[in-house]
């Protein structure tokens, strides 16, 4: 009994391992599945293989953000990615959100749309992508397993479309509620549609979405308050990586955009605001950089999440020193299903295998790395 209490003890003291309250939600732990694009939901319909991959990651009261998500036909970048813009979609997400529900988990939608970071075969009738702006996304040359072709140049959006834009995120967060997820993220990072709105080295609009910081965050904040109004603002979060450079969409004053954005998101009152680290600049490599996300974290009201190449020793210690509430797991959580659970014991972590990220398979990669009750058998 004895050794039972001092166990006990050990595991509350474990930053990463504490309880957190996030709005409505009790969360157990803060460690969190980070959205991340798995690239097999075949014909952009969720499959039956996911109830087992977010099943094996979920916790009772742990926080899964799903991968990104599509909210329509122009928002498709990347091959066998999720939608969540038709009946059959929505029908498709039900049985895995029961899933991570009847273990007791707190499920979120990531809704996107990539805008230029595609190229018209995934497009509708073969149109060009939309953007803010005309300017074309070079193709890099990729080693991450991701097969992209070259992007075709994007047609900027007319001041009379982004409405019904922002109208197809409000939809998608509604579809994302029906399917009976907690609560949607907005996807305004990596270089996405909102992301290249926000930074000024790819918007080059002179309209009243383009220019100052304020107008170039005027579509980012338009979604927020339309998903808000329409699902609850305590069911909404938005991810942002102001610092990042990720499909060419760098800022050259990053600081200020990410303060603004953090100032500006407390108006809305939502859930949680989740930003990617400024070491994370590109998708891979951790950099030595001297910006930090503290002023953002002193600047935002709600919950504060953060992401970008943790591990178990910097996410105690950020939560330790208050600089988030909670912290997002990628690579980490992919290779390991019961992450919060090894975090709690200190045990040793599979490695994960790059190759298999973004490959097709059903199970390889995927829904085949061992948990530890099956390593010790």
């Amino acid at each position: 009994m004895e050794n039972k209490v001092v166990e006990e003890k050990e595991v509350d003291m474990i930053p990463l391992m504490t309880p957190y309250k996030m709005g409505n939600f009790e969360l157990s732990h803060r460690v969190v599945l980070a959205p991340l694009t798995r690239q097999r939901s075949y014909g952009n319909v969720p499959q039956p293989h996911a109830i087992l991959y977010y099943s094996q990651r979920t916790t009772k009261g742990g926080l899964l953000i799903g991968e990104a998500t599509v909210i329509s036909e122009s928002g498709i970048g990347y091959k066998d990615v999720p939608g969540i813009w038709t009946k059959e979609q929505v029908e498709a997400w039900k049985p895995i959100v029961n899933a991570v529900h009847a273990k007791g988990g707190i499920f979120f939608c990531q809704i996107w749309h990539v805008g230029r970071v595609s190229n018209k075969d995934f497009q509708p009738n073969g149109h060009d992508p939309i953007s803010c702006t005309n300017k074309q996304l070079i193709a890099p040359i990729r080693s991450d397993g991701l097969d992209v072709e070259q992007y075709t140049p994007p047609r900027r959006l007319t001041i009379d479309e982004i409405p019904h834009i922002v109208n197809d995120f409000r939809v998608a967060a509604r579809n994302a509620i029906e399917a009976g997820f907690d609560g949607v993220e907005i996807h305004g990072a990596h270089g996405y549609l909102i992301d290249q709105f926000m930074k000024d080295q790819v918007n080059d609009r002179s309209d009243k979405y383009g220019g100052s910081l304020e107008n170039r965050c005027r579509f980012a904040l338009e979604i927020v308050e339309a998903v808000a109004n329409e699902i609850g603002s305590d069911r909404v979060g938005i991810r942002i990586s102001p610092f990042a450079n990720y499909n060419e969409s760098g800022d050259t004053n990053p600081s200020s955009l990410g303060l603004y954005m953090a100032k500006s998101l407390n108006k809305y009152d939502i859930a949680y605001c989740h930003v990617v680290e400024p070491r994370m600049k590109t998708a891979w490599e951790k950099f030595e950089c001297v910006e930090s996300l503290v002023p953002l974290r002193k600047a935002f009201k709600g919950t504060f999440m953060v992401a970008g190449g943790y591990d178990r020793e910097d996410g105690n210690r950020v939560v330790v020193e208050d600089r988030a509430d909670l912290v997002a797991y990628g690579r980490l959580f992919i290779s390991n299903p019961d992450l919060p659970k090894r975090f709690e014991l200190n045990a040793p972590l599979n490695k994960y295998n790059k190759e298999t990220f973004y490959t097709s398979d059903p199970v390889v990669g995927y829904i085949d790395y061992p948990v530890l009750e099956s390593m010790t058998r």
